[in-house]
């Protein structure tokens, strides 16, 4: 039997990928349609599957119909890996890592118990319809949150840490003076208190009994009004600073307007030529 060539094998590696990954082809959008179908099909029957009067009646469909999924998504998912250019960069990328673990939970459940229902997790795939679509503005603006949130890491992690910090203090200070016979029975019980209460969740499931831990609950509260609104403003101001249009630091010589659009060759207040 004559073996393959390497050529063969580019030639074909590169036809599956236009498929897979190209939306200007008819079988490439053929293909991401028909994909996006089984995922939502795939995520229904695991969600129906979880109802127990459904599983009872219908529960070897949906066993049947949920590795006919998992193997449809197995072959997809070495299709992929096959086609990628880079191999190693899919595997560890954000619909690499989603795509395994799509399946993952199908197999896992062949020894453990019950994991099959993450395979809701699926449902993640379905970011791929902003490809399919080509909704670009929609990426983009996705483009402004992911950016938002990285510039504002530091300043968020800053802001948790001392959170964690003021919450173990709230919850030392409030064992030591409820301590175990109200309820209070250790420090990380009063952390978990703290954390509740702090965050204005208030389950009610504990609650201090004497004045004075009544007092630094009070406390808690007030301070966790005044601080709840801090990363939301931090993310806020990040969000904002990156949607605002870059500007070219180049002054008009007619009116003086300092900062214009990249690539304007008017100035956006009078109209007068920038580059002269």
């Amino acid at each position: 039997m004559k073996q393959p060539t390497a050529e063969a094998i580019t030639h074909l590696r590169n036809r599956i990928h236009i498929i897979i990954e190209g939306t200007d082809t008819r079988l490439g959008k053929l293909f991401d349609i028909v994909l996006l179908i089984a995922i939502l099909a795939s995520v229904g029957v695991v969600m129906l599957d979880s109802v127990l009067y459904m599983r009872l009646q219908y529960g070897t469909i949906f066993r049947y119909a949920e590795w006919f999924f998992t193997i449809l998504f197995t072959i997809e998912y070495l299709l992929r890996l096959f086609s990628a250019p880079n191999r190693f960069r899919y595997v560890f990328s954000f619909f690499g890592i989603v795509d395994l673990l799509s399946v993952l939970p199908s197999y896992l459940s062949l020894i453990f118990g019950g994991v099959q229902y993450l395979l809701v997790i699926r449902i993640l795939r379905i970011l791929r319809i902003f490809r399919v679509l080509k909704l670009n503005t929609y990426m983009q603006q996705a483009g402004f949150l992911a950016s938002a949130l990285k510039t504002s890491q530091q300043k968020i992690t800053v802001f948790f840490l001392s959170l964690v910090l003021l919450v173990t203090i709230f919850g030392s200070v409030v064992y030591v003076v409820e301590g175990p016979e109200n309820g209070f029975t250790s420090i990380p019980i009063s952390i978990y208190w703290a954390v509740v209460t702090v965050t204005t969740t208030g389950y009610g499931d504990m609650s201090p009994k004497t004045p004075i831990g009544q007092a630094i609950a009070s406390m808690v509260m007030i301070t966790g009004y005044a601080i709840i609104a801090v990363p939301t403003g931090i993310f806020t101001a990040e969000l904002a600073r990156n949607m605002r249009p870059q500007l070219n630091p180049i002054a008009c010589p007619n009116c003086g307007k300092f900062g214009h659009a990249v690539g304007a060759d008017f100035c956006d207040r009078c109209g007068h030529a920038l580059h002269i």
